[in-house]
């Protein structure tokens, strides 16, 4: 890909972390970064998925790292941030996006364990990661580094709407949410831009069970406008607007990319 001079698009120069970077909505977004010329670096908990991320990243003559490691282990995050800024330098964009998946048979039926399973990852893990990241923006603002950084989230749907059966799944997403707008106001003074991405029904592993069920595609599929599940590849370009000077004024915001599903 040839980016036009002085485009504000050009990542040349920056690193962005993608948690949960090896497969769906977070490699779509590590490509498209890839491609406009960012560093990047994922961490993932399947070492086979990220070699396969990394070789398909590899077409792009940027600088890649993967990083095994479990966002709900403190421990762990704190030292895949250390060991990413030591191996690329910096960290100019965090794509919060790893997660987990939730469901139980009721919600009266759903066990402590369920409701913590998610929670470990979907919630302390996003704010362990995002803590981290700003944490070396800060520091580099400090230092005198104007560039500031741009921190991502991956929510959901179900944080407006809940989900039935998966009130942990909900509650975790809108807890995002807060903690993004929260971001947002008290680290602008440090040039730290916050947002979140809300996905609708999008093609991932996460998803194939139900999109392989019949009755769910039959009934889901007519309510999503433009008649089509969405790609991995619909948050690429999205991704590249966050980490990219074009966004510079543009913060605190839910950015929905779901082919009108919650507006039908």
């Amino acid at each position: 890909m040839t980016i036009p001079a002085g485009s504000p698009f050009d990542l040349s120069g920056q690193v962005a972390l993608v948690t949960g970077g090896n497969g769906g909505i977070g490699l779509g977004m590590a490509d498209a970064l890839a491609a406009h010329g960012s560093d990047v670096a994922i961490w993932g908990t399947n070492p086979a998925k990220n070699d396969a991320a990394i070789e398909q990243l590899g077409r792009h003559d940027v600088e890649l790292l993967s990083i095994v490691c479990d966002v709900g282990d403190e421990a762990a995050v704190v030292q895949a941030m250390n060991d990413t800024v030591s191996e690329l330098g910096r960290i100019d964009s965090a794509f919060v996006n790893a997660g987990v998946s939730g469901t139980a048979p009721s919600f009266v039926e759903m066990s402590s364990d369920e409701w913590r399973r998610v929670m470990r990852v979907n919630l302390d893990g996003a704010f362990f990661t995002a803590r981290e990241a700003v944490k070396h923006m800060v520091d580099r603002s400090d230092g005198g580094d104007e560039s500031g950084g741009s921190v991502v989230f991956t929510t959901s749907g179900s944080a407006f709407f809940g989900q039935q059966s998966g009130q942990h799944y909900g509650a975790s997403k809108a807890g995002l949410n807060s903690m993004m707008k929260a971001i947002a106001v008290q680290h602008a003074r440090h040039g730290v831009r916050c947002n979140s991405i809300l996905p609708g029904w999008i093609e991932s592993d996460m998803t194939a069970g139900a999109f392989g069920w019949d009755r769910f595609v039959e009934k889901v599929l007519p309510r999503v406008p433009m008649r089509r599940w969405g790609t991995a590849d619909d948050f690429g370009g999205l991704a590249v607007y966050l980490a990219s000077k074009a966004s510079s004024y543009h913060t605190g915001d839910i950015i929905t990319i779901d082919g009108g599903y919650h507006s039908f």
